[in-house]
């Protein structure tokens, strides 16, 4: 195993941008048509003194890491932004060589007890560092000249078990050494809960700007059999909501779903009886059989204290916005829950040390058996094409994921709607052979300003990942960033 890699922080910057949504998109309270996206560009310095510069993004979402309905959008944007804010100035607090993970480790619990003295939860403190986290990692893997794949898997970040008692004696290089990406991934689509299921659905004139806007059009135009389904929560309108997309995806060969609670059953019993009524639904017969698990059904501040095993004896269960601390997964285990989403909002060495977690879990004695029922899904906050959802596609990929969640290319027009330049866009498609398409037609194209997620056969092309740096060969367009700041 190779010796990881210390290195200085020289430098973070902070940018932000302006994305506006084709389609409007809701997730729980939320109706989302206009959202920022943050940047962030660090410059490091390694022990033999080569310098390295890195960058990642992610979308400022609201009404996510923070439902508080007293908040705005604005509100929420604010916090997000402090918590870059607040996590820049303790990374730069110190002149100090330490590996990736080092950095990451020696302001973990810091950042939360910090957030907590300004009123934010443990999500939105953590949002900051697992920003610069990523943009760290960029640098490294540029100053080493190795793509992501083989920073981790030769862990140069120096990750350990310093932070998470349960994984002590568990060999984490090994299960590092052990990961293997694959060259591309399933497309889950997301069906929001104002998302139009067919033609008749539509309420506004049609964009007609070449993308499709119904799930009918979805699964024409891009071939996907995964499929992610919100509910509110209101038994009726969810039954009466899932069997017209049932009826849509019934012509799908081998079709799967993932439903997604988001927060909205107010206790476990509500949820299970809720599962109940799907299955017993003649309508939702094969629906009910083709779905994979249940994410998140009750509200965070009691999901951790909610014994779920009625739940989960019929589908298995995970959590997400739950997911706010390293704590998290091994608390919601005692529950009865299973499984535990990646973000890459929340934290690639999250995301890692869990997964290290599932392998551990499935390898005792008492899942033998059972078919590996410790688990991890890959699910979306909107990333947007360019850094956000390379880096997150990389991730989900090596730790052995095999379909993501992806709604930032159906929500927002690729790389035009991010307020970039056309420059931006076709750097990006030039870079990333197979990832992109151009808005003009065909992979790899030059012709247009404007670049896509390509999308064949429901899957992703992830190829051009594997090259130095984390999961990117190009870079914002910098005179299109603003610095990030409050409203």
């Amino acid at each position: 195993m190779t010796r990881p890699a210390p290195f200085r922080i020289l430098d973070i910057r902070l940018f932000e941008r302006g994305v506006h949504m084709r389609l409007p998109f809701r997730f729980g309270v939320v109706t989302l048509t206009a959202c920022p996206q943050a940047f962030v560009q660090v410059r490091i310095r390694t022990e033999d003194g080569a310098e390295a510069e890195g960058w990642a993004a992610e979308l400022l979402a609201p009404k996510w890491f923070d439902k508080n309905l007293a908040l705005s959008n604005d509100d929420n944007f604010d916090q997000l932004r402090d918590s870059l804010q607040m996590a820049r100035e303790a990374y730069l607090g110190t002149a100090a060589s330490r590996s990736a993970f080092e950095h990451f480790a020696a302001h973990y619990a810091s950042r939360i007890e910090a957030g907590a003295a300004h009123g934010l939860n443990p999500l939105i403190a953590c949002f900051g560092p697992a920003l610069i986290d990523r943009a760290l990692l960029d640098a490294l893997c540029h100053a080493r000249n190795c793509s992501f794949y083989e920073a981790v898997r030769q862990n140069l970040p120096g990750i350990d078990a310093r932070l998470t008692q349960d994984l002590a004696g568990f060999d984490i290089d090994r299960f590092l050494t052990s990961l293997q990406p694959a060259t591309d991934i399933a497309l889950r689509h997301t069906v929001g809960l104002v998302d139009a299921i067919t033609a008749a659905d539509l309420k506004e004139p049609r964009l007609d700007d070449g993308l499709p806007e119904t799930l009918e059009e979805v699964v024409a135009a891009t071939g996907c059999r995964y499929f992610k389904l919100k509910v509110c929560g209101d038994a009726e309108a969810d039954i009466a909501r899932l069997t017209q997309i049932a009826q849509v995806i019934e012509a799908v060969p081998d079709y799967v779903v993932t439903l997604d609670g988001n927060e909205q059953f107010k206790d476990a019993m509500a949820a299970a009886v809720f599962w109940q009524r799907v299955q017993a639904t003649p309508a939702l017969r094969r629906l009910a059989a083709a779905t994979l698990y249940i994410e998140q059904p009750l509200p965070r501040a009691i999901a951790l204290e909610s014994d779920v095993t009625a739940l989960a004896a019929m589908r298995p269960v995970l959590i997400d916005e739950s997911d706010g601390t390293l704590e998290a997964f091994p608390e919601a285990l005692a529950q009865g829950y299973t499984g535990v989403s990646s973000k890459d909002c929340k934290g690639i060495y999250r995301s890692l040390l869990n997964a290290a977690r599932c392998r551990q879990l499935n390898l005792r004695p008492e899942a033998e058996g059972r078919g590996a029922p410790y688990f991890m899904s890959a699910e979306d906050l909107t990333t947007q094409a360019g850094l956000a959802v390379q880096q997150d596609l990389a991730l989900v990929n090596l730790i052995g994921l095999g379909h993501v969640e992806r709604n930032g290319h159906h929500y927002v027009d690729g790389f035009a709607g991010q307020g970039g330049s056309a420059a931006e866009a076709q750097a990006f498609l030039q870079a990333q052979p197979g990832l992109y398409e151009d808005a003009a037609g065909g992979a790899g194209g030059t012709s247009g300003g404007n670049a896509r997620l390509a999308i064949s056969h429901g899957r992703i092309d992830l190829r051009s990942l594997d090259r130095p740096g984390f999961a990117a060969s190009a870079i914002p367009d910098t005179s299109t960033l603003q610095p990030l700041g409050r409203r």
